[in-house]
């Protein structure tokens, strides 16, 4: 099973008063094991860049000013998810800037079927709990010490350790053969069988002395109902 795991960097909170995606980062999962292919994309949003965006994530509008619009990077993100489930953190705020950008592009929305959004995964697993990135990475006990602002691809990143652990722990697959980069291939959890001579099926019908002893035991049953 392959699924995506990706978080977005944007302008502010709400792409219908014109707030932007700047960045996505897109982790690939196969049979819930991180296969070592991604996607990353800073985007210019042609605007400005508030101070409270930019004091979470560190992006300024003169950083991104050179970057390329999301219109020309979106076919290749969009053959990079592929028809796969998109799992986010609070994914319903991921969903709505990714299809306000593809809006903006003329293209076809990602359908909401998709979304796996990890906040309510947490919720039914941790009723009452804190469920931010964070504190799901202290739980499971993920080190983020290097994530001193919000970036989309690092966020991905320890995203996809909070999401195996919360669907299930890392004894859902442990096999991999790092060839690196979107090569990466996630061999499979078995080993064929062995070549075995041909052995022919063991006959399973009872004999006759086998009918006559069962037939003596139910007898001796006082109203057994399997006389007859």
């Amino acid at each position: 099973m392959r699924e995506i795991v990706f978080d977005t960097e944007t302008t502010g909170l709400d792409p219908r008063t014109g707030d932007r995606m700047v960045e996505i980062g897109c982790i690939e999962l196969v049979n819930r094991v991180p296969t070592g292919a991604t996607f990353h994309a800073y985007f210019n949003p042609d605007r400005d860049m508030p101070e409270q965006a930019e004091a979470v994530h560190g992006l300024s509008a003169a950083f991104l000013s050179d970057k390329p619009r999301f219109r020309d990077t979106c076919d290749q993100l969009l053959a990079f998810i592929a028809d796969s489930p998109l799992v986010a953190h609070n994914a319903g705020f991921d969903f709505a800037f990714l299809n306000a950008e593809l809006d903006l592009c003329g293209l076809e929305a990602v359908c909401m079927s998709r979304m796996v959004d990890t906040v309510a995964i947490a919720k039914r697993r941790h009723p009452g709990a804190k469920l931010s990135l964070d504190a799901l990475c202290t739980r499971y006990g993920i080190d983020r010490s290097h994530r001193v602002k919000h970036g989309a691809l690092l966020d991905a990143e320890l995203l996809a350790q909070v999401y195996v652990e919360l669907t299930g722990g890392r004894q859902i697959g442990f096999a991999l053969a790092a060839s690196g980069g979107d090569e990466t291939i996630v061999e499979p959890a078995f080993q064929p069988a062995r070549d075995r001579a041909f052995r022919p099926p063991r006959p399973h019908a009872p004999t006759a002395a086998e009918i006559a002893r069962h037939g003596a035991f139910v007898g001796g049953i006082e109203g057994a109902i399997w006389s007859g």
